[in-house]
């Protein structure tokens, strides 16, 4: 602990994550064309800014559901908040083995949970329930993917960051439900 007033604690690896990590990598991850796409779901998901984006375009677009594209822009950012709090308590290191390739940079050294899967989560869910597209299925499962095939994240940091962001969404959802039209 680095100080009396600060509660931390470490969340090591769940036996067999780097196994896990290193059959991604050598599979989907031997492609290049795969790591530059992983690259660009990166920076689209680098602190929800893709999804701010998107949801700020369907702000302007469509005018009579404007309240919904802000909530889906705010379950997104409040999300991403959520994991860097969750990370700064947890403080797990991202991967660190000889045999997981790290393929892109990241703006800390924690990893738990994924903050690009809880805000991918939560966006996709509120995007999707408000587009009726089933976004969460066609989003997630790739984002997930992406954090591993970059060698960012273990599998259970993408799960708990999925779960988070649909923790979320139900949040933003159930408010929305509450306040309503006022």
């Amino acid at each position: 602990m680095s100080s009396e007033f600060e509660f931390e604690f470490e969340v090591p690896p769940v036996a067999g994550e780097v196994a896990i990590l290193q059959a991604v990598q050598s599979g989907l991850g031997s492609h290049p064309s795969v790591i530059s796409v992983a690259r660009g779901m990166s920076h689209f998901g680098e602190h929800a800014l893709g999804w701010i984006a998107l949801a700020a375009v369907g702000y302007v677009a469509d005018p009579p559901r404007r309240r919904q594209w802000a909530g889906a822009a705010v379950g997104a950012v409040g999300a991403h908040a959520a994991s860097i709090a969750i990370k700064r308590v947890v403080r797990r290191p991202r991967p660190d083995h000889p045999a997981v390739a790290v393929n892109v940079s990241t703006p800390s050294k924690l990893s738990f949970p994924s903050s690009h899967a809880t805000s991918t989560t939560a966006a996709a869910v509120l995007l999707g329930r408000l587009t009726g597209l089933p976004l969460p299925a066609l989003l997630v499962p790739p984002m997930l993917l992406s954090r591993m095939v970059l060698g960012v994240h273990y599998p259970s940091d993408v799960l708990a960051g999925a779960a988070l962001g649909a923790l979320s969404a139900t949040a933003v959802i159930a408010a929305e439900k509450k306040f309503g039209d006022a």
